[in-house]
């Protein structure tokens, strides 16, 4: 076949059957990826920047960046260079000598990170290719693991298959940005609905619901992030295999098929084979193989490699044990730690349901959704108006409309809604449906928090007297449902205090007071307010209790088979008063080691006080001269972005555990890392109208800084924080300790401007 070019002469690529052993009338294919110039992404490359061109996104002649150590580098080399655009590539030192020396020949500058970032090698060199991006003007990103021209590159390639096979019936492919994997199936689950699709991953990686192991040295399968471009519901397998056993199969696949290639082959090999092994007569099956084996020289096909520490550290083996190579799958339970090849299936058809009673609009609650997805459930939020919610047609969840204030409303609507499926668990991302998903839970005979424990904690003066009744350390309080009750209750609290509802959150409408006529105002206020912030009844009750002074902070606390475990203590920085908004955290706390050990258990006492059986929990205290205080008990994750400061200090990612503990799935919270982690939110000095953030480009390139994020549109009013709500932005820094983050925050904040104009 003739071409007019080398970017012409992309796909096209041979399918070769395998001779492996297999039941008669069972046909195995390698689709060999691997004869493009380059490799399997010479296709993505060829899709993303011809498409960048044609929508105007990439000028001629202009840049393009991209993070990649390995085939994405290389195609972009060919296509870019070809196509007259200078190419950086952002790579790491795994990087191989020879992909080096090929992207340097063919005219590349590569920029190389020195150390990992927060979240592996993937973190740093995002960080490094911001950097790149911010210095060269009208540069192009691909950002193969989010771009959906990724995984449409791949529709030839199923269209390739169809060709030559006419029907295909299982297809095994590895997953790293999950193009591959799931363009082809997509494409080919059109015209094939009964197709059978298994993605292949390493050990060590996080893209199927296991640890992030960095170390790892399997290369293009495999994440430390979770790129956009995989499509959970597609897959029906998964299969896991640590180093040594990808790096065997992948010399077994040189000496049994003469295919010299890379470990993302052999991994698919393994799984291919095993498959082809146990399949019915008249089954066709497809591996695609990436490419070619000559980046690995000096690592998969060494005579004396060694072991690779991921599978052997985890079997307990010491250097110079001899690597654990497995020679038949073992299943396991999604979400279960492996060590070695081992595999779950998640049948798209049958998946188990989680149900989500309603969520927050914001943050955590589109996210939890695609988090259920990941983790092989199929979410079904039930809500009374989804226009609420934005981003919700994206996140894979089924959407049913019923009145979830109404006890028996919910139950038929998740009856219907389960039919003859299996529901796995009941959970909600908002403060305002706990009680409600806990008494959904109860109706459908799904493992849950009490009802009653989670309206202990709703309602903040069940949990002043649940608290007094059990001795747990807090402030004096009166309830007031009355506006003539207030006299009495600031006689017995004393003045200065605090006034607050009991049944809403985020500091709305939290006020200090230091006379009775400022508290009789504002419990007035408060008692004429019938319905809260998300249109429920309002309880009718105020909360006066004593002001304790002493610094803020939090207990992130998560309930789990019977133990109550303390991720961390969170410290909070507040407004001025006579408000209580939270301005900054910083995670973990800078507190003496028996300090930390005293609040962890006040708040132990308080979760087994309101009798919280499982799941998140986030306890506010104050620090007082007597020791810590309880000031609100929350029976979900935190607010305030502090699970996004837990996941980089730690490596735990809450929102993950939450969901996992809802669904039943084993949980992980021991932490990986220790590092500090800080966010100071945006906020605005006078009242009038936002007309924009300035310095936002500066303030996210200086040093330990992850992320700066503006969420107020320009137009919108604006004053000095009373509540949550008036906050306009963050800004997240992260480092190794509390000083290097505090430095990071301050120097973001002072590159950072809120103009408002005044009304």
């Amino acid at each position: 076949m003739r071409h007019e070019s080398i970017v012409d002469a992309i796909g096209h690529t041979p399918l070769v059957r395998l001779r492996v052993p297999a039941p008669e009338g069972v046909e195995v294919y390698a689709k060999l990826e691997l004869a493009n110039a380059f490799a399997m992404k010479d296709r993505v490359a060829r899709q993303v920047v011809t498409e960048a061109r044609r929508s105007g996104a990439l000028r001629p002649g202009a840049p393009i960046v991209e993070s990649s150590s390995g085939t994405m580098a290389l195609g972009l080399a060919l296509v870019g260079t070809h196509l007259g655009h200078p190419v950086h590539i952002v790579t790491d030192p795994r990087i191989d000598p020879i992909t080096l020396a090929k992207l340097r020949t063919l005219g590349c500058e590569v920029h190389v990170v020195s150390a990992m970032g927060d979240q592996g090698w993937q973190s740093a060199r995002l960080d490094l290719l911001a950097e790149l991006m911010t210095g060269l003007p009208g540069a192009f990103w691909p950002q193969q693991y989010s771009n959906p021209q990724n995984p449409a590159a791949y529709r030839g390639l199923a269209e390739e298959l169809v060709d030559d096979l006419g029907t295909v019936d299982v297809v095994v492919g590895s997953v790293g940005s999950g193009g591959s994997l799931c363009g082809t199936s997509r494409a080919l689950l059109e015209r094939f609905p009964e197709l059978t699709v298994v993605g292949v991953d390493a050990v060590g990686s996080v893209l199927f619901g296991q640890p992030d192991v960095p170390t790892r040295r399997q290369s293009g399968l495999g994440n430390s992030l979770y790129p956009d471009n995989i499509d959970y519901r597609l897959i029906d397998e998964v299969h896991w295999l640590s180093d040594d056993e990808a790096f065997a199969a992948t010399r077994a696949l040189a000496r049994e098929q003469k295919i010299f290639a890379g470990n993302t082959s052999g991994s698919v090999y393994r799984v291919l084979t095993h498959l082809a092994a146990h399949a019915a007569p008249g089954t066709k099956l497809v591996g695609i193989m990436p490419d070619r084996g000559d980046r690995y020289v000096d690592t998969v096909y060494a005579a004396d490699a060694a072991v690779s520490g991921t599978a052997a550290a985890r079997a307990g083996a010491t250097t110079g044990d001899a690597p654990v190579i497995a020679t038949e799958p073992t299943p396991v339970r999604y979400g279960e730690l492996v060590s070695t090849w081992s595999y779950a299936r998640i049948s798209r058809r049958e998946r188990p349901l989680l149900f989500f009673v309603e969520s927050n609009t914001t943050g955590t609650g589109m996210l939890a959704l695609t988090t259920a997805v990941r983790l092989g459930l199929e979410p079904v939020l039930f809500v009374v108006d989804p226009a609420r919610y934005q981003g919700l047609a994206e996140t894979g969840a089924r959407v049913v409309v019923c009145d979830t204030d109404d006890p028996e409303a919910l139950r038929k609507a998740a009856e219907v809604a389960a039919g003859d499926r299996e529901v796995a668990g009941v959970t909600t991302t908002s403060e305002y449906y706990l009680v409600q998903s806990a008494a959904l839970a109860e109706g459908l005979g799904v493992a849950a928090n009490p009802a009653a424990a989670l309206a202990a904690c709703r309602d903040k003066s069940a949990t002043r007297r649940t608290l007094l009744a059990h001795g747990v350390r807090q402030p004096r309080f009166a309830e007031v449902r009355d506006p003539a009750e207030v006299e009495a209750a600031v006689a017995a609290v004393g003045l200065p205090c605090v006034v607050k509802p009991v049944d809403e959150s985020g500091s709305h409408e939290v006020l200090w007071c230091e006379d009775v006529a400022t508290v009789a105002e504002q419990a007035r206020k408060l008692l004429a307010v019938t319905r809260n912030v998300r249109g429920q009844a309002s309880a009718g009750t105020v909360l006066v209790e004593e002001y304790l002074t002493g610094p803020e902070f939090s207990a992130e606390m998560f309930r789990a088979d019977g133990e109550t475990y303390c991720v961390g203590i969170t410290q909070r920085t507040v407004s001025e008063l006579p408000y209580f908004v939270e301005t900054g955290h910083l995670f973990p706390a800078v507190l003496p080691e028996e300090t930390a050990a005293a609040m962890a258990d006040t708040a132990r006492r308080s979760l087994a006080a309101v009798g919280l059986e499982r799941g998140p929990a986030h306890v506010e205290l104050r620090l007082t001269a007597d020791g810590p205080a309880v000031i609100e008990i929350n029976a979900r994750l935190a607010g305030g972005m502090i699970p996004e400061l837990i996941r980089p200090a730690t490596g735990i990612d809450l929102l993950d555990q939450q969901i996992r503990a809802a669904a039943g799935l084993p949980l992980n919270l021991t932490p990986e890392r220790s590092r500090s982690a800080g966010i100071r939110f945006l906020i605005a000095a006078d009242q009038g109208r936002l007309t924009a953030v300035e310095g936002v480009e500066r303030a996210a390139a200086v040093a330990g800084v992850e992320r700066v994020t503006v969420t107020a549109a320009a137009g919108r009013a604006v004053r000095p924080v009373r509540e949550a709500y008036d906050r306009l932005g963050h800004v997240i820094a992260v480092g190794d300790g509390p000083e290097e983050v505090g430095g990071a925050l301050d120097a973001a904040l002072a590159e950072l401007t809120v103009v408002v104009e005044a009304e």
